[in-house]
């Protein structure tokens, strides 16, 4: 059996900015409007569709494997943007980083409040 991840809704209060910043923070490209979503894929295949959404939005966690050069160049355009930044899901090591697995990870939030994390090693990969 062959199970794959395709794609997944991202709530978002303004849809195109909320693309352009998750696209502008990987280095990757906000795709052309399909029906009411806004896409971006991941070079996996993977595609986070934006849809406009009124009132509260549930925050959800959003990760992102990627290799130690994309981190650092990822990790540059946080620092740039002055966004702030955790080692924790939880946001208790503010302005650190981790080194789960022998690797390196952090958590940042979207304009929407979604908990967006790039990692270098999988969870439980060792180390």
């Amino acid at each position: 059996m062959t199970v794959q991840l395709n794609h997944t809704i991202v709530a978002a209060h303004d849809q195109q900015a909320s693309a352009r910043f998750l696209a502008d923070i990987l280095g990757l490209e906000v795709g052309p409007q399909y029906g009411p979503f806004i896409p971006v894929e991941i070079p996996n295949g993977v595609t986070l569709d934006f849809m406009e959404a009124s009132g509260d939005i549930t925050p959800q966690h959003y990760a992102f494997l990627v290799s130690e050069d994309d981190f650092d160049t990822i990790f540059g355009r946080i620092e740039k943007r002055g966004l702030t930044y955790w080692a924790d899901p939880f946001h208790r090591q503010r302005g650190e980083i981790n080194h789960n697995d022998g690797g390196r990870g952090t958590y940042f939030d979207d304009p929407n409040g979604h908990n967006l994390e790039i990692l270098t090693r999988p969870y439980g990969s060792g180390g």
